[in-house]
């Protein structure tokens, strides 16, 4: 939380930046202190306490104030954010579980149904499609070039940050570029956006709200998994964003109809000889043997 405000500090007004002051000055003090008493302490009025909780894209004071608490309050770092060190395995599986469950029903909420179509327009007519992710992200890049090439589409997956320069530079209005990143402040992939975006290419990106790459992108399609990238390994943000890559590959064959149909089936077909037949694949069964009917 704490990052995300840093970040929208330049687009506050003025008024707003005395609020932002106060938070990062006294975080655990901000974090349960009354509208009034915050609005007093930064010499502002009640109203504009609010307005700086909406600039970061949350709903009002109370969740900011909620995930400012969470962001101090964790878990065991580097490690995950619900787990304490003394926790059994009973424990530990609930709560990474539970945790993740509770990321994606926050993103089916929140997620914007306008913006979820006109990517899914755009990947269905695009002449090519590239994912770019660095890190964590270039694994869930990988994940969505799997998917989409089985439509016919012409796709790749970058994880390198000087490949993916070299290939933004070769892109234009006709292509998608689809930049993925939970924290959206990683600076190559921000020069990589922003050289395709010179070449008149589309960029969608899939990131927390209020981040360099949301403001930069063409398109956003905002995930708020509410983990703190800085301090503890991505989880529900990967899960979140694995799952928005199904929506949408979902969304275009759905687009696509028949035309996304046939290569799907010729891959399933493609795939059939290479795998065993159920009985050769029972411990101690024969191979020569017949499956059974």
């Amino acid at each position: 939380m704490l990052e995300r405000v840093h970040d929208q500090y330049p687009q506050l007004s003025a008024a707003e930046r005395r609020v932002a002051d106060e938070l990062l000055r006294r975080p655990n003090e901000f974090a349960r202190a009354a509208v009034a008493d915050i609005a007093r302490e930064a010499g502002v009025s009640q109203p504009t306490v609010i307005r700086f909780a909406r600039s970061l894209g949350l709903s009002g004071l109370q969740e900011l104030k909620l995930k400012l608490a969470a962001s101090l309050v964790g878990g065991v770092p580097y490690v995950h954010a619900a787990v304490a060190p003394g926790d059994g395995m009973a424990e530990v599986s609930a709560k990474v579980l539970d945790n993740a469950v509770s990321a994606l029903i926050k993103c089916r909420n929140e997620i914007s149904a306008p913006n979820m179509q006109r990517a899914v327009d755009w990947l269905a007519g695009a002449r090519r499609v590239e994912f770019y992710g660095l890190g964590n992200s270039g694994i869930v890049a990988a994940d969505a070039q799997h998917k989409f090439f089985r439509f016919d589409i012409a796709t790749v997956a970058y994880a390198d940050a000087h490949t993916q320069s070299m290939a933004a530079a070769l892109l234009g209005p006709r292509d998608v570029l689809v930049a993925i990143s939970h924290s959206g402040r990683t600076a190559e992939l921000l020069d990589a956006v922003a050289i395709a975006l010179r070449n008149g290419c589309r960029v969608l990106a899939i990131t927390s709200p209020g981040t360099p790459l949301a403001r930069l992108a063409t398109l956003a399609i905002l995930a708020d998994a509410g983990e703190d990238g800085d301090v503890y390994s991505p989880m529900t943000s990967r899960l979140v964003h694995l799952a928005l890559i199904d929506t949408l590959a979902v969304g275009v064959a759905l687009k696509r109809g028949p035309e996304a149909i046939a290569p799907l089936a010729r891959t399933k077909s493609s795939l059939r000889q290479r795998r065993l037949r159920a009985a050769a694949a029972s411990p101690g069964a024969d191979p020569d043997d017949p499956p059974c009917t």
